[in-house]
């Protein structure tokens, strides 16, 4: 492997790293502020910064979208900080105080849900075992999120319609990983700014929205100086820091091995919410870990698959 491939992986590991820290904060934030208004202020924060950026190591043209293809470029940044920001902190605030553990290892079904959205645009059609590997990852998760208690999920399925929400969270941030093919000639500090941007717009309206129609109100000036912390963390760490090495990791990597990495956001949470005092059940943890190992054999045998493909003069390791 060369210094590219692992300057990629270090890049993903502090993107997913600061994601896995980022649950257990909102734990917090999110008992004194609504998750449209906190994500607005936390992306208003971070696309200001990825603008800065863009202009920074490519001049005002970065900015630029005459003869680009801008409305698909707003459907991304809507679907991935939008989709991502209000379906996951959304359902993590209605799932209480095992809400940080639950998100987290939902973030680990993102290469599942990435092998079936490819399945989908008709990029590829999963074999029997990866299929197999898919439902195992959801047997994981399943467990995780009814502390092994699996008969609930028929008989009372509207005490998880908080994890259903997260898995849609997840389910946006997967359509926006996959979304630099789109545009190729883009560097990554160009499209996360732009996409960015784009998705801040459609914050601000809808939020303005939610605010007329009574379905949140403004924060307290108190609520406000309570969130600054969180914010800081969320906007600059597990915003503008996480984004960046995330695409720039992807683009090294490509989105099918760099989406692996969300494995490591689970470990990462459950070892903060610990931290914090909030112990995942045995059930749980086994459940992290089943989750974990069928994406790791989902990603072996992918490889074994590649390398028995390839002409005898090729090596995948390069």
């Amino acid at each position: 492997m060369n210094v590219s491939h692992w300057r990629g992986v270090l890049l993903c590991l502090v993107a997913t790293v600061s994601w896995g820290g980022m649950f257990p904060v909102m734990t917090d934030a999110l008992t004194r502020m609504d998750p449209y208004t906190f994500t607005s202020l936390r992306y208003g924060i971070a696309g200001a910064a990825f603008a800065i950026a863009l202009v920074i190591a490519e001049g005002w043209r970065g900015l630029s979208l005459k003869g680009e293809r801008g409305l698909l470029a707003w459907a991304l940044g809507t679907i991935g900080f939008v989709g991502f920001g209000y379906f996951v902190f959304l359902g993590q605030k209605l799932a209480g105080p095992s809400g940080a553990l639950n998100a987290s290892v939902m973030m680990a079904t993102m290469p599942m849900l990435g092998v079936l959205v490819n399945c989908a645009l008709g990029k590829a059609t999963p074999t029997a075992a990866s299929f197999l590997f898919i439902l195992i990852s959801f047997g994981g998760v399943a467990s995780v999120i009814t502390k092994g208690d699996f008969s609930a999920l028929v008989l009372h399925p509207q005490n998880y319609s908080a994890s259903l929400l997260i898995v849609i969270g997840a389910l946006c941030w997967v359509l926006y990983t996959i979304g630099p093919a789109f545009f190729p000639a883009w560097s990554p500090y160009r499209y996360t700014a732009i996409t960015s941007v784009l998705g801040v717009i459609s914050l601000f309206v809808l939020n303005a929205i939610f605010l007329a129609a009574h379905v949140v109100s403004l924060p307290s000036s108190e609520d406000l100086i309570f969130v600054v912390p969180h914010l800081a963390y969320m906007a600059i760490v597990a915003g503008f820091i996480a984004v960046l090495c995330w695409n720039f990791g992807n683009k090294i990597l490509t989105p099918q091995i760099g989406v692996l990495f969300q494995d490591v956001v689970p470990v990462t949470s459950f070892i903060v919410s610990t931290l914090q005092g909030i112990v995942p059940a045995e059930p749980q943890i086994v459940g992290a870990a089943i989750t974990g190992s069928a994406l790791i054999l989902n990603n072996l045998y992918l490889r074994r698959m590649k390398r028995a493909e390839m002409p005898p003069h090729e090596d995948l390791s390069s």
